[in-house]
């Protein structure tokens, strides 16, 4: 079930549609990066040399020079770390449109799901990024304990991305209490999607096409899931 569900998304990621809405991703996130660096570097500008200047009187005029080029250098470092999650981010507003193209194409005769709404679609966007960075972050601290080093990448980000992606593709058609509960009595088949999509997150470039990735599989794993467990039409009426 769960190979299904990833051979389906992966056979569609550089479908002329999914391309539509990588390249609209790609593009908002070059954006947003050229402005949060054109942003910090203004503050530091703004900032940074007077404090030193400040703190450390009689300062060639050189250290300017290499301080900006220091500051350039690990601001870009930065930003090549922000790729990633920013990619996310901006994806998570074009998650629908995913799940409509896989829904539209190899389920033409199931109703289609309902579009998450605006804001709920933006604060979707934004837990997913924190999800991402709080991921990070706790299997980075957990690499430094000897015995689990990589285990910890995969089983914090397995666990924390199938969650979240099962979730959206089940709240199309569910109530959120309901693909919640859903998620929880599958929550071993849900984990071990969200590994699959670990290791796309933890591949360079590759990681780009995580959230495309993720919501077409979770859109595949959701269908077979429902073949077990159908919508309950009263739910689906009253969401």
């Amino acid at each position: 079930m769960i190979l299904d569900a990833a051979r389906a998304a992966a056979s569609r990621l550089f479908s002329p549609e999914f391309r539509s809405v990588f390249l609209k991703t790609l593009g908002l996130t070059l954006l947003a990066l050229v402005a949060l660096w054109f942003g910090i570097e203004s503050l530091l500008e703004w900032l940074a040399w007077p404090w030193l200047q400040t703190f450390v009187p009689g300062l060639p005029s050189w250290a300017g020079w290499l301080s900006g080029i220091i500051a350039g250098i690990l601001l870009a470092m930065g930003m090549a770390l922000l790729v990633a999650p920013v990619t996310a981010i901006v994806a998570g507003l074009f998650l629908d449109d995913i799940a409509e193209v896989v829904e539209r194409t190899d389920y033409p005769g199931d109703p289609p799901g309902r579009a998450v709404p605006v804001l709920q679609s933006l604060a979707l966007a934004i837990k997913f990024f924190g999800v991402v960075i709080l991921g990070n972050i706790v299997a980075l601290l957990l690499l430094l304990v000897p015995g689990i080093n990589l285990a910890a990448f995969f089983i914090v980000n397995g666990y924390l991305l199938g969650r979240e992606f099962f979730e959206f593709a089940a709240m199309r058609f569910r109530p959120e209490a309901e693909a919640k509960a859903l998620r929880r009595k599958y929550a071993g088949t849900v984990f071990l999607a969200g590994l699959l999509i670990a290791v796309y997150l933890a591949v360079p470039l590759l990681n780009l096409l995580t959230p495309l990735f993720a919501a077409a599989m979770m859109v595949h794993l959701h269908k077979a899931v429902s073949a077990r467990d159908p919508v309950q039409r009263n739910s689906r009426k009253s969401a």
